[in-house]
């Protein structure tokens, strides 16, 4: 039986990674590289990280700790690769096919891609010819106007004329590997995933949704696997609770859902 999958979610801002609230409100939580060590250890199955940067380098030492080091942005994503122990995602602030390529040529196995899909979809195109699907997830941002469910673009901090269903059709016919669907309502709020949306598109999509967006305990997981999601991520819970992969998996494993069995072997 294929294996259901736990995907921490990395949000990164100039080298530091932060929790998020809607979009709009961020708290350093931790730093890009030590991060990443911690999540190998818990042993995560993949993990997510998505840039919101917006110009500039990354800072890759806390402040506080009195030891900020710069890194550009290539430099990050190569040191980030050598030291995950997992399939790595990387998103944000990819504009052209050789943005694409070069993320994947830095040691990324995948790039996660929103904007652009929206901006652009014939590179979206041309990426998934040149690298296959598998190494191409869709990024998915919406919010709820009005009762409908809009497309939100990241890059412009605005919502689109899309309506949500319908993108997600349309995607799907482009050849991406899998879908990462976020609902920016819910970011930061620990109410959980929007469930009823989660189960539609699910029913719209062959493709493997990631449920994102909410979560705030871990029955929330194990809702959105019930809801039809392939996999389940978050991004700020698993930053407050230690070896919280391990406790994630614990709990879903105890629940009887198909994810690997639950160790402490890299933690001990």
């Amino acid at each position: 039986m294929k294996k259901l999958r736990i995907i921490p979610v990395l949000i990164l801002r100039y080298g530091e990674i932060v929790q998020s609230y809607n979009f709009e409100s961020y708290k350093v939580t931790g730093n890009a590289l030590k991060v990443i060590d911690r999540f190998s250890k818990w042993d995560a199955d993949e993990v997510i990280y998505l840039d919101i940067s917006t110009k500039g380098n990354q800072k890759v030492e806390r402040q506080d700790l009195n030891s900020t080091k710069i890194m550009n942005r290539e430099e990050l994503i190569s040191e980030v690769a050598k030291r995950s122990t997992m399939p790595l995602t990387f998103g944000g602030g990819l504009k052209s096919l050789q943005d694409i390529e070069h993320t994947i040529l830095l040691g990324a196995d995948k790039v996660s891609i929103n904007s652009l899909l929206i901006e652009d979809a014939d590179v979206v195109r041309k990426a998934v010819r040149s690298l296959g699907s598998q190494a191409i997830v869709a990024s998915v941002d919406y919010r709820l106007v009005g009762g409908k469910r809009m497309v939100w673009n990241p890059s412009q901090r605005a919502i689109t004329n899309l309506e949500l269903i319908s993108w997600i059709r349309n995607i799907t016919d482009l050849g991406v590997g899998e879908i990462l669907l976020t609902c920016v309502d819910n970011d930061g709020a620990k109410s959980g995933y929007d469930l009823e949306t989660l189960k539609e598109v699910c029913k719209v999509t062959t493709l493997p949704v990631i449920a994102n967006g909410g979560v705030g305990q871990w029955g929330h997981l194990k809702e959105g696997f019930d809801a039809g999601a392939e996999a389940v991520a978050a991004a700020n819970v698993f930053h407050f609770y230690d070896q919280s992969i391990y406790q994630a998996r614990r709990f879903l494993f105890d629940s009887g859902l198909p994810v690997r069995k639950p160790t402490l072997s890299r933690i001990m």
